[in-house]
């Protein structure tokens, strides 16, 4: 067997980071992200022709230094004086949608998220109703490290980028974000990036991870790559991507996925776990023998394609057989309800929890909704329509139907 000359190479290592991109729909994640990595994130053909994400993208950035010029870049070769940077840190960004609509996607991305730029546009008023979703989303996920970007700054005069700062210092002053650095820049015309990029290696650390516990792996896409009309023979295995929670995972290892596969006995829908073995990991634009927490993974696996194909596993844990967190049909929530209904135009207060009330519940990278079954003092029971996997203590956010959209209200901790 060859060394592993390759995994030396920069191109070779996994991510240490995973960094969210979030804020309301058009504020330019998206256009940063393609900015930074080359990589145009909204590849779903319904997302080209809408303008909008979709589902969560993912690109992979090293962040570099010229230690000539003492500008932060992402380029192997300074810009300026052509010098060969030095690689301070290679990151996995997480650009989850904007739209209202697609707020328990978003939520799904927030739990594998270490830290998050949260962009806003400075050519309109702040905060726009996702804006202030979306930074309360954050904080409800246990999100610690964050930098806000004052984008489109080409698009107004100094005095209106100046009042729109000030509408964001006002804005975060009562959130837990109010001594997060705010950094204007222009995406489209890479204006500020190098400041950014250095306020980014000051303010968002990596954070110490726990490899010796039982891995968990929070999938939020699976897929299938094989091309239409390919020879059964070369036929690969199912994708799943995501992140590592804890632990590692070795290229070899046999893993379980909960809650696995839906189907029907006795005409009633029953979910399955799911056996296979990893035959391939990918993380950083290589293939490793071992991934850990940190950055995006890809993990290929034996399944049957058809079993993966279009998000389907979407919201699945994945670990080590017979060392794999409960599944649940129900739950017992301890609630932790918000003043304030966020997301909303008006500003309406968060009612109590109501019996038979549909609620929409995320959990991990899972997003299933749960109608209130019981209701005890400070305790909900929710009967959810898609089982979920998760530990005992985890947070779970709330949403309610108002109006036409799911707003979010709060959170729940699951308990016994």
């Amino acid at each position: 067997m060859p060394k592993k000359k390759a995994l030396k190479k920069e191109e070779g290592k996994q991510p240490e980071l995973n960094l969210g991109i979030v804020g309301h729909v058009d504020h330019g994640k998206t256009t940063l992200l393609e900015r930074l990595s080359g990589k145009w994130a909204d590849t779903h053909s319904e997302e080209m022709k809408r303008g909008i994400t979709i589902r969560l993208g993912y690109a992979d950035v090293t962040f570099r230094k010229c230690e000539k010029c003492d500008k932060f870049t992402v380029q192997k070769k300074c810009l300026e004086c052509k010098e060969d940077t030095k690689e301070l840190r290679k990151v996995s960004f997480v650009d989850a949608p904007g739209h209202e609509s697609l707020m328990a996607t978003m939520l799904a991305g927030a739990t594998i998220m270490d830290g998050a730029l949260l962009l806003i546009s400075a050519n309109e008023d702040c905060p726009q109703p996702q804006t202030r979703e979306h930074i309360m989303a954050l904080e409800i996920m246990g999100i610690e490290q964050i930098v806000i970007l004052q984008n489109k700054i080409d698009l107004v005069s100094e005095e209106q980028a100046v009042k729109n700062y000030e509408q964001i210092k006002k804005f975060i002053k009562t959130t837990k974000y109010k001594d997060a650095p705010i950094m204007p820049i222009s995406a489209q015309h890479n204006v500020g990036i190098s400041v950014m990029i250095e306020l980014i290696e000051n303010t968002i650390k990596t954070p110490q991870r726990d490899l010796k516990k039982d891995p968990l792996m929070l999938v939020a896409r699976s897929f299938d790559v094989n091309k239409p009309g390919m020879e059964i023979e070369k036929i690969n295995g199912g994708v799943l991507g995501g992140a590592l929670k804890q632990g590692i995972l070795k290229d070899g290892d046999e893993i379980e996925i909960k809650p696995g596969y839906e189907v029907e006995e006795k005409n009633k829908k029953v979910w399955k776990p799911l056996s296979t073995k990893i035959t391939g990991l990918r993380s950083g634009g290589a293939s490793l023998k071992e991934v850990g927490p940190g950055g995006s993974i890809g993990v290929l696996t034996s399944l049957d394609p058809a079993i993966v194909f279009s998000d389907k596993l979407a919201g699945s844990i994945a670990g080590l057989p017979g060392k794999m967190p409960p599944v649940f049909d129900e739950l017992n929530l301890e609630l932790h309800l918000l003043d304030r209904v966020v997301g909303s135009k008006q500003d309406l207060n968060v009612e109590p929890v109501k019996l038979k009330e549909a609620l929409m519940l995320n959990v991990n990278s899972a997003a299933t909704v749960g109608v209130v079954i019981e209701l005890k003092k400070n305790i909900v029971r929710c009967k959810l329509k898609l089982p979920v996997c998760a530990e005992i203590g985890s947070r779970v956010t709330m949403s309610r139907m108002i109006g036409n959209r799911f707003r979010l209200i709060g959170y729940g901790i699951i308990k016994d």
